[in-house]
C-alpha cells in the first residue's frame, strides 16, 4: 500500500485521503467574535461533537481548522455556531474552504494572530445570571464583589483603549491578575476564558464612598451604607459603566424635587432603575416585546405606558422610563431599594461625567465611586416599542459599537469619517464594508458636547485603524461639524439635512445602489439645498442625490430659532394664515396679551427674523397649543408634540382635511386641519380625540403623497425617517395604512429616526461618490 501511495499522482493521493479519513475545513468567521468568549466556546461546542483541530484569532475574526469522520460531523458544528453562540458574539459571515487533513489528536485554542483588519468590540453588556448568582452566593470568592464579570458580560466599549482587544490595552492594565483569576483566565473550560475584564476582591477594582462636604471615605465598600442614604433621602453619584449616574428614592417627592432642582430640570422626565420586573409592573403596562427589551443584555431605558403615576418623574406625559440593573454594584445596591431615579451626571448641555476632576462633588451629597477608570463615556440607551420593533430615542450604551454592513455594490477601499449634524449627534466612521456609528454624543452648539464629539472621533479611529481618505458633512456652512470638517485637510462632502435622514434606513436595510425610494423626512429643521429651513420633506431618493417631490406648505418662523422654543409663536403664524390681523383675538392667544402679538405679526409681516418653513415639527407645536398641551415656553425640545401624543385616544381613528397643491413640489397644506382642529376644541370635543385625529390626518398625508409617486414615478419602496417619527403614535398609523396599501417601509430600527442616524446616511452618500469616481 505504501509503494503504491508513492507512486500515486498527488491530487489522486490527497481525495483518497479525505475519503478514508474523514473532512477537514477551514472556516473563518467573522463579526463580533473577538473578547466575546467565542474561542471559548468552540472549544467546548468541538469537544462535545468529538471533532478534531484548533481555534485562533486572526485579523478580521475567528479562524478555525476542523477535522470530521464525515460531513455530519460539519454540518452539526456549523449549526451549533450559529445556534448557540454566546450572547455577546454576532456572526456576519462563515467562509468555508476545504483543507488539509492533518490527524490533529484533539482540538485546542492557538495564539492569535492580529492582522490589520478591521476587528470589531463587543458594547458593555449586562451582569449574566451565573456572575449575579455567584454575587449573591456566600459560598463564593466573589460574594457582593461588584465587578463581577466573565466573557459573556461586563465592560468592554467604555474600558477599551486599543486592538487587539487585551486586558494591557484596557483600563484594566493597572490590576494585574490574582493567581486564582489568571488560572480562570487560561482555562479553555472556564467561562472566564480570555476574559479582559475579569477580577475579583483580591485582585480587581474596588469601591468606596465619599461624603462631598469633607471629600472622605467611609469604611468599607460602602455599598449597604450608600442604600440606606438613597432611603434617607440623600442624592447619590454612583459611577457605572460609562458615567455617574446622579440617584436619588423615587418614591421620595422631596428628594426627587431636590435632584430636579441641582439638574435645572423642571419637567424633562427622569428615567428610573428599578431592583427587577416586579417593581416596574406596579406602575407600567409591559407587553411581551418590552419585557424582552428590559431584560435583554442590552438593558436600555423602556419607555412604558404608565400604569400608576409617580409624582415629579414624568409629569404631562403617559409614559416613564424603567430600566434594570446591568452591573453588580446596582443589583448590590438596589437589594433592598425597588425603585431610584438613575439620570445622567451631567450639567445641563454638557455630556455625562466620567471622573471626578469634572466636578460632580457639586451635583450630589455622596459619591459612590471605584478606581477603574472610564476610557470612552456612553450614556444609558433609550428606546420604545412601535408596531413590535425598537424605536430608539437615543443610542449608547449596550448597542455601541456594533456594526453595520453595507449593502453590496456599495463597499469602498477608502477609510471615511462622517460628523453627522449639529443636534443629537453621532459620528461614524466606515472601514473595510462596514460602519461604526457612535454613542449619542449631544448638541453640538455647546463647547463641552463638542469636545466629547473630538474626543469620541479620536478614540474610533484609535480603536479600529482608520484614516480618514474623505470627511462628510451636513450641508449648513455655520456647523461646528461642517467647520471641524473643512479643517481637516481631506476631501470634504456635504450632505443635505433630509437626504441624509433617508439614506441612513436605506443603507441599515441593505437597499442596493440604483434603487430609488420615497423618503419622508419629518423633523423640526434641517438646511435646505434652497438655503431655507426644511422640516416636512417627501424626497425621491438614491444613493447619487434626491428630488424633493412634496413638501410642507411652508408658513413663517416667527422669531426665527424662538418659534422653536415658544410653541404660541407658530400657532400665531397658522392663525394668521387663516384668519389674517383677525388672529390677534384668537381665544388660544388671549393670555398673551395684544401688545406682544401685535410686535410679533409686524415682525412677520416685514420679513424680518420670521423665515420661511415647512417644519412638520413647528406645525406639531402649533397643533399642541391649539389644543392646550402645550407650555408658553418648553424646556426641552418636542415637549409640545410629546404632551399632544400623549393625551391621543388610542381608539379613534377620525381624521381632518388637507389640502394637495399642485405643484413640483406638491404642497401639502395643513390650514385646514388647524381650522378643523380649533373648531374641534371650540366645541369642547375631548382632548383625546382632537389629538388621535390629527395624528390620522399627517399619517392619511403621508399615504396620499406615497400613492402619488407610486403613480407618477414607480416607487414601491416608502422610509419614514426624522425626529417627528419618534411619535409612536404617527409611526404605527403611517405603517399600518402604507402596509395595508401595499408599500414597502424601511424605518430605522437598530438606530434612532433623529439626527443620530444623520452620520450613517452621510457614510451612504460618501461611499457611492468614492465608487462613481473609482
Amino acid at each position: 500500500m505504501a509503494e503504491k501511495r508513492r507512486r500515486d499522482p498527488p491530487a489522486r493521493r490527497r481525495g483518497r485521503g479525505k475519503r478514508a479519513r474523514g473532512r477537514a475545513v477551514r472556516l473563518l468567521v467573522t463579526g463580533v467574535v473577538q473578547g466575546v468568549g467565542f474561542r471559548p466556546f468552540v472549544y467546548r461546542l468541538a469537544h462535545r461533537l468529538g471533532l478534531r483541530g484548533w481555534v485562533k484569532n486572526v485579523g478580521p475574526g475567528v479562524e478555525i481548522h476542523l477535522e470530521s469522520p464525515d460531513e455530519a460531523g460539519v454540518s452539526a458544528f456549523l449549526r451549533g455556531l450559529k445556534r448557540d453562540k454566546p450572547p455577546l458574539a454576532r456572526i456576519e459571515s462563515i467562509r468555508r474552504r476545504e483543507d488539509e487533513w492533518k490527524g490533529l489528536s484533539g482540538f485546542r485554542v492557538r495564539e492569535s494572530r492580529q492582522g490589520k483588519s478591521f476587528v470589531f468590540i463587543s458594547p458593555d453588556i449586562a451582569t449574566c445570571e451565573s456572575c449575579r448568582a455567584e454575587v449573591f452566593d456566600p459560598k463564593e470568592r466573589r460574594f457582593r464583589y461588584p465587578f463581577t464579570n466573565c466573557t459573556d458580560c461586563g465592560p468592554r466599549y467604555t474600558i477599551v483603549r486599543s486592538l487587539p482587544y487585551d486586558r494591557a490595552r484596557t483600563t484594566m492594565a493597572g490590576f494585574p491578575l490574582c493567581p486564582d483569576c489568571l488560572r480562570e483566565f487560561r482555562d479553555p473550560l472556564d467561562r472566564r476564558y480570555h476574559a479582559q475584564p475579569v477580577a475579583c476582591p483580591a485582585c480587581g477594582p474596588r469601591v468606596r464612598l465619599i461624603d462631598t462636604r469633607t471629600g472622605k471615605a467611609a469604611a468599607g465598600d460602602g455599598i449597604e451604607a450608600a442604600a440606606v442614604l438613597i432611603k434617607k433621602g440623600r442624592l447619590l453619584a454612583v459611577k457605572g459603566l460609562g458615567g455617574y449616574h446622579l440617584m436619588a428614592d423615587a418614591l421620595n417627592p422631596k428628594a426627587v424635587g431636590r435632584l430636579r432642582t441641582v439638574k435645572a430640570r423642571k419637567t424633562k422626565p427622569l428615567a428610573l432603575m428599578a431592583a427587577g420586573i416586579e417593581a416596574v409592573e406596579r406602575y407600567a403596562f409591559i407587553g411581551p416585546k418590552e419585557r424582552e427589551a428590559l431584560l435583554s443584555v442590552n438593558r436600555p431605558i423602556v419607555l412604558l405606558k404608565k400604569k400608576k403615576d409617580i409624582p415629579g418623574i414624568a409629569p404631562n406625559l403617559n409614559e416613564i422610563g424603567f430600566m434594570l440593573p446591568y452591573t453588580p454594584l446596582h443589583h448590590l445596591l438596589l437589594e433592598d431599594i425597588p425603585l431610584v431615579v438613575a439620570t445622567s451626571s451631567n450639567r445641563k448641555d454638557s455630556p455625562i461625567m466620567k471622573d471626578r476632576r469634572e466636578g460632580i462633588d457639586d451635583l450630589c451629597d455622596f459619591i459612590l465611586d471605584h478606581n477603574r477608570p472610564i476610557e470612552m463615556r456612553a450614556d444609558d440607551s433609550v428606546l420604545r416599542i412601535a408596531a413590535g420593533r425598537p424605536l430608539f430615542a437615543r443610542r449608547a450604551r449596550g448597542y455601541v459599537p456594533y456594526p453595520q454592513r453595507v449593502p453590496d455594490g456599495l463597499a469602498a477601499a477608502a477609510d471615511i469619517l462622517a460628523l453627522g449634524g449639529e443636534l443629537k449627534a453621532t459620528v461614524s466612521v466606515y472601514k473595510n464594508g462596514y460602519v461604526v456609528t457612535s454613542q449619542f454624543l449631544g448638541d453640538q452648539d455647546e463647547y463641552p458636547n463638542h469636545r466629547y464629539l473630538e474626543e469620541t472621533v479620536r478614540h474610533l479611529c484609535r480603536l479600529f485603524s482608520v484614516r480618514p481618505a474623505a470627511v462628510v458633512s451636513d450641508l449648513h456652512p455655520d456647523f461646528h461639524t461642517t467647520r471641524m470638517a473643512r479643517a481637516m485637510g481631506i476631501p470634504h462632502f456635504q450632505v443635505q439635512h433630509h437626504f441624509a435622514h433617508v439614506l441612513a434606513p436605506m443603507l441599515e436595510h441593505g437597499i442596493p445602489p440604483g434603487r430609488r425610494v420615497l423618503g419622508v423626512s419629518l423633523d423640526g429643521y434641517g438646511y435646505g439645498a434652497d438655503g431655507e429651513a426644511w422640516g416636512g420633506e417627501f424626497l425621491l431618493v438614491d444613493y447619487s442625490g434626491f428630488e424633493r417631490f412634496a413638501r410642507l406648505k411652508p408658513v413663517p418662523m416667527p422669531g426665527g430659532d424662538a418659534a422653536a422654543r415658544q410653541p404660541w409663536r407658530m400657532a400665531l403664524s397658522y392663525l394668521q394664515a387663516l384668519l389674517g390681523r383677525e388672529a390677534l383675538r384668537h381665544p388660544s392667544l388671549k393670555s398673551l396679551g395684544k401688545k406682544k402679538l401685535e410686535a410679533v405679526l409686524e415682525m412677520t409681516a416685514a420679513k424680518l427674523r420670521s423665515p420661511l418653513t415647512s417644519s412638520c415639527g413647528r406645525l406639531f407645536d402649533a397643533a399642541s397649543w391649539l389644543a392646550g398641551t402645550a407650555p408658553r415656553e418648553m424646556e426641552f425640545e418636542a415637549e409640545a408634540a410629546m404632551r399632544f401624543e400623549a393625551a391621543a385616544s388610542p381608539d379613534d381613528e377620525g381624521h381632518y382635511v388637507f389640502e394637495l397643491l399642485a405643484a413640483r413640489p406638491i404642497e401639502i397644506s395643513f390650514l385646514p386641519s388647524v381650522a378643523a382642529l380649533w373648531k374641534d376644541v371650540a366645541a369642547k370635543t375631548p382632548l383625546s380625540v382632537v389629538s388621535a385625529r390629527f395624528h390620522q390626518t399627517l399619517a392619511r398625508a403621508v399615504l396620499r403623497v406615497a400613492q402619488i409617486a407610486r403613480r407618477k414615478e414607480g416607487i414601491e419602496t416608502v422610509a419614514l425617517v426624522g425626529g417627528v417619527f419618534l411619535n409612536r403614535r404617527l409611526l404605527e398609523a403611517s405603517l399600518r395604512l402604507l402596509e395595508g396599501k401595499g408599500f414597502r417601509v424601511l424605518r430605522p430600527e437598530n438606530y434612532s429616526p433623529n439626527d443620530e442616524s444623520l452620520s450613517l446616511g452621510q457614510i451612504g452618500y460618501a461611499l457611492n461618490r468614492l465608487k462613481k469616481k473609482r
